[in-house]
């Protein structure tokens, strides 16, 4: 059977050509059981919108709330307050980046869909599995503590693999929407998970001053308690989006950003920040110096990830050959540029530590 259209479709069509003296002049073959089928004469089909259905007419339904930025994972450290110059009081929640770094791009061609996939913090090899091991191993990055999928407005949106996003990847200002896990409250009953008002404290009534009462209503739909029904259960541990919070502070030093208002969730959990879908992005030259920091940054980007690629695949051919415990007997040998970086940190962490060392003049 035929879809119907909607009522703003057929409203919008042009009258048939036929003139209506023809239709009242054709041959009619009505019967008493068969009424005249002057609908579908007059019926067009020309003229009809384009179909509203497929992975293209999605995206751009969904345009205007997709971000056109990646966002970043941080992890919630704590609550305190602002103080404003008239003596005002704000309070914010401090969200801390630790070596946030860009791993994966997916592009609308191989994925149906454009996304930033970014990594934070660092995991131990030896708490890691093989597969992933070798996905980041492709990459050039150290295994990451968590993973997270940004989705982009377009292409313009993705950006280089491997690279660091630091809190000036926000503008004070600006709105965020912030993401996070709700704190866990257990197993709880009706009146603290819904609020429910509880039973009578007398009158009757014994040891069911906290049940939520009949569950299973027999009639309409059936003996038989209907999907979503308010009853008690596990209460918390949800995925919470506190949207438009304002960006108070970023501070590259102390990798923190500080947002106004509470986020979901205990001291520790992983938070997602993404600019806000509800308000404007921010401005076009602000987007565009933030690409430009990461570019001057991180200049190598596009070199690293393909020696990391080439060097992946050696030892994927190693391990196929079974030759890895050779390669780890003789160790890595870095390349001239590896060890001139290599030299360089030794360096300057020798001269930090000649400089603590110096006494202080007074």
């Amino acid at each position: 059977m035929a879809p119907r259209l909607p009522a703003r479709c057929w409203r919008q069509l042009a009258p048939t050509s036929l003139p209506r003296a023809s239709l009242l002049a054709a041959p009619s073959t009505a019967t008493p059981n068969n009424p005249p089928l002057l609908h579908a004469i007059s019926h067009v089909t020309s003229g009809l919108p384009a179909p509203t259905s497929g992975p293209a007419a999605a995206l751009k339904r969904k345009e205007h709330s997709t971000p056109v930025r990646a966002g970043v994972l941080a992890t919630k450290k704590g609550m305190t307050v602002f103080m404003g110059k008239r003596g005002g009081r704000l309070a914010c929640t401090v969200l801390q980046l630790d070596r946030v770094q860009t791993v994966f791009n997916k592009t609308r061609d191989k994925h149906g869909y454009w996304a930033v996939q970014v990594g934070m913090g660092e995991r131990q090899a030896g708490n890691v599995t093989a597969p992933m091991l070798g996905y980041f191993e492709a990459k050039g990055v150290a295994p990451k503590e968590e993973l997270a999928e940004f989705r982009v407005r377009n292409e313009a949106g993705l950006l280089p693999i491997g690279v660091q996003l630091m809190p000036d990847w926000f503008m004070v200002g600006q709105r965020v929407d912030v993401r996070s896990n709700s704190k866990g409250q257990g197993f709880a009953g009706g009146m603290k998970r819904h609020g429910f008002s509880g039973q009578e404290a007398s009158h009757g009534n014994s040891k069911n001053h906290r049940t939520p009462g009949s569950s299973g209503p027999s009639q309409g739909g059936g003996s038989r308690v209907l999907p979503g029904k308010k009853m008690p259960g596990r209460m918390g541990n949800q995925r919470v989006t506190i949207q438009n919070l304002p960006v108070l502070m970023v501070d590259n030093e102390l990798g923190i950003v500080v947002v106004k208002g509470c986020v979901a969730g205990p001291k520790g959990t992983t938070v997602k920040i993404q600019d806000a879908v509800k308000q404007p992005p921010p401005p076009a030259d602000f987007i565009e110096k933030t690409k430009r920091l990461l570019e001057f940054r991180f200049p190598d980007a596009e070199a690293h990830l393909e020696a990391a690629r080439v060097r992946h695949l050696e030892l994927k051919e190693a391990r196929r050959e079974k030759r890895i415990g050779e390669l780890m007997k003789e160790g890595m040998k870095p390349t001239e540029e590896e060890s001139n970086a290599i030299e360089e940190i030794i360096a300057a962490s020798m001269a930090e530590e000649k400089k603590e060392l110096e006494p202080a003049h007074f």
